[in-house]
């Protein structure tokens, strides 16, 4: 296995007793990046100062878990000095005046970014289909999708050109591309993680998180990017476990809930039984398993796509051709904004802001937005009632597989309920996880575990139990082609 293929805690532990150096991993991944360039994981990479870091690193005592890693960032988090595109021709050539502040903590713990990763514009998607610089593929099939909107993260580290990587999540746009790739990708509880420098979507509902190889990798960098940031008003002030030692308790006792509202008409057959046979794996690790109902399921991908867009429009309002992007040349201000935005903005986002627009619109609010704020209350309820009798609640991540590029790009509604299972963690704000629970097809198969607000620990004390039972993890997309 090369060094690329390694998970973060491996090389630690080869660069703790000296066995290798940091160059050795970042020479590893850019010469897998040379052979794997065509799934187009990245917008834009760093060799030159990846590498001249990595070697800096060389001669420095090994601090932390992070040190002399080399990382991927979605390209809808700033970096100072950097191109920040959000995959979006309207962001084309926009330089970054700071750096967000997760991206910060990662730096901050040793780890070297290597490049910003590709996305579905505006993380507007879920295939990674819609971005101005072209499809990413999935790692495991180039015919098919590799989820979105953080498919490049996800399939960048599937491949081994970064060891781990930050995305982020409004409806699923962690955990859906790494269930289609085979990884590990935390949603963390709404203000775990701070903003700041996450260019929004929407904003009560963005969330950052990582994807990783497997869980331990993922508690690393949760814990690194975790904590309160004053320069966010949603970041939550509360200090973030030690992940790593938590997650490895046994979890005999633990209660695990399965939603009756999951396992209905609409999933694969061969997803549910590999999801099914993981929760018998979890109850012979001593978990007690029991069925349990969250009624207003149903209403999830219709009040999602409601609130969602409205803070779209919201935010997207600023690309106007004035103050930073893309600027269409105009006679006045009006068609100074209409250029600009018809030119600078895909089909998809274009969808996006104008339902949002609707739904605001005078006459239009109280009938949609905020019966849809009430919807989302009674979503929230049902998994606080639920959490009063379970620690942990299981489903799968996507009722299918990936699928093939272009499949659903023709169908939106089609598209969005992709993220049918995913969803509901955001309107409730609580954390989730997907971890590869099979193949199907010779596709990977995401298992979603869900628990209460910064619950995480225990979240991945039960994904990590799942994780001991198999070798699911320890499978790797890339087979040198």
């Amino acid at each position: 296995m090369e060094l690329c293929d390694k998970t973060i805690h491996e090389l630690n532990g080869m660069l703790s007793k000296k066995e290798i150096l940091p160059s050795e991993i970042m020479n590893s991944v850019l010469s897998r990046m040379e052979k794997t360039g065509g799934f187009r994981s990245f917008i834009k990479v760093f060799p030159e100062q990846a590498l001249e870091l990595a070697v800096r690193q060389d001669s420095a005592p090994v601090k932390g878990a992070l040190a002399g890693i080399p990382v991927a960032v979605k390209d809808n988090m700033c970096i100072e000095n950097k191109e920040t595109t959000c995959a979006s021709h309207v962001l084309k050539s926009f330089i970054a005046p700071y750096t967000a502040t997760a991206v910060l903590k990662l730096l901050g713990a040793g780890a070297i970014v290597i490049g910003k990763t590709n996305m579905d514009e505006f993380a507007m998607g879920s295939s990674t289909e819609t971005s101005f610089f072209g499809k990413t593929l999935n790692p495991w099939n180039k015919d098919m999708v590799p989820g979105g909107s953080s498919g490049g993260s996800a399939t960048s580290v599937a491949l081994g050109e970064a060891i781990g990587s930050l995305g982020s999540d409004t409806g699923g746009s962690i955990r859906q591309p790494a269930s289609l790739c085979g990884l590990v990708g935390l949603k963390p509880t709404y203000g775990r993680v701070s903003r700041y420098g996450l260019v929004a979507f929407a904003s009560s509902l963005d969330q950052i998180g990582p994807f990783a190889k497997d869980v331990e990798d993922a508690a690393i960098l949760l814990k690194a990017i975790s904590g309160y940031d004053v320069k966010d008003s949603t970041s939550v002030n509360r200090e973030a476990p030690d992940y790593v030692t938590e997650m490895k308790k046994e979890i005999k006792g633990l209660k695990i809930g399965v939603p009756e509202e999951y396992f209905s008409d609409g999933i694969d057959e061969e997803v549910g039984s590999c999801v099914k046979k993981a929760v018998k794996d979890l109850e012979r690790c001593g978990a007690e398993v029991k069925n349990i109902s969250l009624p207003h399921t149903e209403y999830a991908v219709a009040t999602y796509y409601i609130i969602a867009t409205a803070e779209a429009s919201s935010n997207l309002a600023r690309y106007d051709g004035v103050h930073y992007g893309l600027r269409e040349n105009a006679g006045n201000i009006i068609d100074l904004y209409k250029k600009t935005r018809s030119v600078g903005f895909g089909d998809e986002v274009k969808r996006r802001i104008i339902l949002g627009t609707y739904v605001l619109s005078s006459g239009y609010y109280d009938a949609y937005y905020l019966k849809a704020q009430k919807a989302r209350t009674l979503i929230k309820e049902d998994f606080s009632k639920a959490f009063d009798d379970v620690d942990v609640i299981i489903t799968p991540t996507s009722p299918t597989t990936a699928w093939r590029i272009g499949e659903k790009t023709s169908d939106p509604l089609k598209m969005y309920l992709s993220d049918i299972y995913t969803i509901s963690a955001n309107l409730a704000g609580i954390p989730s996880v997907s971890v590869n629970c099979g193949f199907s097809g010779g596709l990977p198969v995401g298992l979603q575990l869900q628990a209460a607000h910064f619950n995480e620990t225990v979240l991945l004390r039960a994904a990590y139990s799942f994780e001991q039972m198999n070798d699911y993890h320890k499978k790797r997309a890339f087979s040198g082609k």
